[in-house]
């Protein structure tokens, strides 16, 4: 897997809608390589089952996917294996003027973790609201999720103030968020 992210090898978004191949984790022999694209509406069914594996109790409810897909299909990109499973995705969602969006989704599959796909989906994510012109991208993280801290940090992402970021019961009773923000310069 390639540290290079994505953005540098596509010149425009209808690019994605041509497979591109990034290679199988050293770790997972044998198991071809995975497809970076946009997602498609029959993939609908994989998506919530891939949600519900990744997030169980949080996941998002299938007509709740449904409509996600229907408003911000082009921010929504996922990690095809080629075999009809879906091994990771990203969604964005972003306001009518393309000013400001929001990372409401990002997973991969335990497999498939630790092999910088989650970078490359954020990468190749960002580059795509940043030549839309957004101008800020924020998103919530469970506290305890260090890894995740990592990455968005390593990507430019900062804690949004208040109180470093932490919003408790965000999410419900003892479902605490911190939020992080990241400014893009200047847009496309």
């Amino acid at each position: 897997m390639t540290a290079e992210p994505l953005e540098r090898f596509l010149n425009s978004p209808e690019q994605l809608r041509t497979p591109f191949p990034l290679p199988a984790p050293p770790a997972s022999p044998g198991t071809g390589d995975l497809v970076l694209r946009t997602a498609r509406e029959t993939d609908l069914p994989e998506l919530r089952r891939l949600d519900q594996e990744v997030f169980h109790e949080v996941a998002y409810p299938g007509f709740l996917l449904r409509q996600l897909y229907d408003m911000y299909a082009g921010h929504f990109l996922v990690l095809d294996d080629g075999r009809g499973r879906l091994r990771g995705y990203v969604l964005a969602g972003t306001t009518a003027l393309d000013r400001d969006s929001w990372i409401l989704g990002l997973c991969v599959t335990r497999d498939r973790r630790r092999h910088g796909l989650g970078r490359e989906l954020m990468t190749e994510i960002l580059g795509l609201l940043r030549r839309a012109g957004t101008e800020r991208v924020r998103l919530t993280v469970e506290p305890a999720n260090h890894a995740a801290i990592l990455l968005y940090r390593s990507l430019g992402f900062r804690f949004e103030e208040p109180e470093g970021g932490l919003r408790r019961d965000y999410f419900g009773p003892g479902m605490h968020r911190h939020i992080m923000r990241l400014e893009l310069a200047g847009g496309a």
